[in-house]
């Protein structure tokens, strides 16, 4: 992926990894449109942040992905890169009944609001010759957090669905890239004071750095996340998992 000069939008971008993914492009001299569905935190972020442009955007609902992706192609048709990062992330008890709310609502944004967005705007981007989908992930895709059980479940999903996608996409000019980051101070998960997380600005520069120094990486894993990810294949899954494990008990 070129360093700039690109059309970037970028899902759940009012906040954390999104937002602060979108003031370093925008500052890396690339065009960045934030989108998300509270338009008071859109103009907020046109308003701190001249040069950025803001679509409204509700990626639980498939209606408004849709009017987002004909709006992109009309004001954005120079658009190359589609970053899905909006998801929540919530804690949920399988004997609390209603707790299959937290589990659907989580299915809804994490992965079909993924899948549906890659579906909306891969007819505008498989024109371009440079054009690039980053899926985040997450580390706990590879081994689950059991405190937030359908988070860890649909970025599990969401890894397997980019690891297809980039297969289906290899003879288009479409890369397909996944950003699995560890957990980051920000508050997807209320870790924005928590000393255990990567701080916001250290993962930035990191991720940053990694995805351009390889012009087309398939993943995009910081140091802090490796643990994680390699898991399955170094033998430490049973520890892992133990270790995320313990953050109930703890809670």
């Amino acid at each position: 992926m070129k360093t700039s000069g690109n059309t970037i939008l970028i899902t759940g971008s009012t906040s954390g990894i999104g937002l602060g993914l979108a003031v370093r492009f925008h500052e890396a001299g690339n065009k960045v449109i934030v989108a998300g569905r509270r338009k008071a935190l859109l103009d907020q972020i046109i308003n701190d942040y001249p040069g950025i442009e803001a679509i409204e955007l509700d990626i639980a609902d498939a209606g408004s992905i849709t009017r987002a992706s004909e709006l992109a192609a009309a004001r954005y048709p120079d658009l190359n890169v589609v970053i899905n990062n909006a998801g929540i992330m919530l804690s949920e008890n399988v004997l609390d009944q209603d707790a299959v709310k937290i589990a659907q609502q989580t299915v809804e944004i994490n992965l079909l609001g993924t899948i549906r967005m890659t579906y909306a705007f891969l007819p505008q981007l498989v024109q371009k010759n440079d054009s690039v989908i980053i899926n985040v992930s997450s580390a706990l895709a590879f081994v689950p957090f059991p405190i937030a059980m359908t988070y860890s479940a649909t970025k599990a999903a969401v890894h397997s669905f980019t690891e297809s996608l980039r297969v289906q996409l290899a003879d288009t000019p479409v890369r397909v890239i996944e950003l699995a980051p560890p957990g980051v101070r920000t508050s997807l998960f209320g870790q924005g004071n928590d000393e255990h997380a990567m701080p916001l600005d250290d993962f930035l520069t990191e991720t940053l750095d990694l995805l351009h120094a390889d012009p087309a990486p398939d993943e995009i894993i910081v140091e802090r996340a490796k643990f994680l990810r390699t898991a399955g294949a170094t033998g430490h899954y049973d520890s892992a998992l133990k270790m995320l494990s313990e953050w109930k008990a703890a809670d």
